[in-house]
């Protein structure tokens, strides 16, 4: 995904919650500077999946990802895909169109 249209997109939607990383932090960060936040974006959504504190759904749309490329990204990094009623419900909503 385009990383300017993926920051717009998010703009748009507004949100409630706005994480800071100090300048000297995200300097630090070896990744090129265009898909910085998309990438960091990617990595809190795996590990807060890994972890179960997000749902399968919400992860790989916080990562900005379609739900084969998220599950493609876990099963390379091989952290096991748990599924339970908020994925059930995910799935549910994804298959009715919403």
């Amino acid at each position: 995904m385009d990383t300017q249209k993926y920051v717009k997109h998010r703009e748009k939607e507004g949100h409630a919650l706005q994480l800071s990383i100090p300048d000297s932090v995200a300097q630090a960060i070896r990744m090129p500077e265009k898909y910085k936040e998309q990438n960091l974006l990617i990595e809190l959504a795996v590990a807060l999946y890994a972890q179960e504190a997000l749902s399968f759904g919400k992860a790989r749309e916080l990562a900005g990802m379609s739900t084969y490329e998220f599950g493609q990204l876990l099963g390379r990094r091989e952290i096991p895909r748990h599924y339970g009623a908020s994925e059930l419900e995910d799935d549910l909503r994804y298959a009715r169109g919403e």
